[in-house]
């Protein structure tokens, strides 16, 4: 049985593979204690208890990131591996830059720098209020939820497109200059993903998933996380120089081009016969 998130349903589904003797893989990919921190401003240690008393069931839990996997062995979930996400290198790539939408997006010839995500207060997309007031800059946010109303003013002059998906999400990530992810409690993080197969240069904290997915130097900009002056410093720095840009971009497309769903595929089911072995009984010679 694989249970791609463990909590409130996935909790009655391992029960069951338990009662019925079924091997069960279990999915961590949510914060619960990041979360417990944001919203309840405590909480944490409840949390983890919660999360290693529901993975300690599976015969195996699968993490998305480094990070990730050392949070869980450090709270003493058992008989975790590594099992990163793939991201959809057809439909963002840099040739779907749309000139007429850039042009719609900054009339002036500015930078574009965007966001793409959750609207909520654990992803803080509120710290891009300083690229906001860079000279020849325009944010650009796209997505929805609880804090879209509040970043309205918090980020003055900035263009929110409110949620979208597909072809046109695709031309929006490589139609902007820089991407930036700002919060920090990403168990992987897949929009700075899809900004790179976009060969869009990634500003992420140094925090959760992004450690494993943008190269500092290389592919993008690690900033300490909630660091609002960080986050400005890095957009000013890629906005002011586009041959980084450009090296930054291709470089991350590059790391990314063979990380397919098929290849992700793959390791699953290579996850999956490991778990059939070991439940496999051993009959003596």
């Amino acid at each position: 049985m694989h249970l791609a998130s463990p909590f409130v349903l996935g909790v009655r589904g391992m029960a069951a593979a338990a009662r019925l003797g079924i091997p069960a893989v279990a999915v961590y990919q949510t914060d619960l204690a990041g979360y417990a921190r944001t919203y309840v401003h405590a909480g944490e240690a409840a949390a983890w208890r919660r999360i290693r008393s529901v993975h300690a069931a599976a015969d195996l839990t699968l993490a998305p990131s480094g990070p990730a996997l050392r949070d869980l062995e450090t709270h003493g979930v058992p008989r975790v591996k590594l099992w990163q996400r793939g991201v959809d290198t057809e439909r963002f790539r840099p040739d779907r830059r749309d000139e007429a939408l850039r042009r719609a997006l900054a009339p002036n010839g500015e930078v574009l720098v965007g966001y793409v995500g959750r609207l909520a207060p654990e992803k803080q997309v509120e710290l891009l209020a300083g690229a906001c007031g860079l000279d020849g800059v325009r944010v650009v946010v796209v997505g929805d939820g609880p804090s879209q109303a509040q970043l309205t003013e918090a980020l003055p002059g900035a263009a929110l497109l409110g949620r979208r998906t597909g072809d046109e999400l695709a031309r929006i990530f490589a139609s902007l200059d820089v991407f930036v992810h700002t919060g920090p409690f990403e168990t992987f993080c897949q929009t700075v993903q899809e900004a790179m197969a976009s060969g869009v240069p990634v500003v992420a904290p140094a925090a959760g998933g992004p450690l494993d997915l943008v190269a500092h130097g290389r592919t993008g900009l690690l900033v300490p996380p909630r660091d609002a002056d960080a986050v400005r410093d890095a957009v000013a720095s890629l906005a002011a120089d586009p041959a980084l840009r450009t090296a930054y971009g291709a470089a991350g497309r590059a790391t990314v081009e063979g990380r397919t769903w098929a290849a992700v595929g793959d390791q699953l089911l290579g996850h999956y016969t490991d778990v059939l072995a070991a439940r496999r009984p051993v009959v003596a010679a």
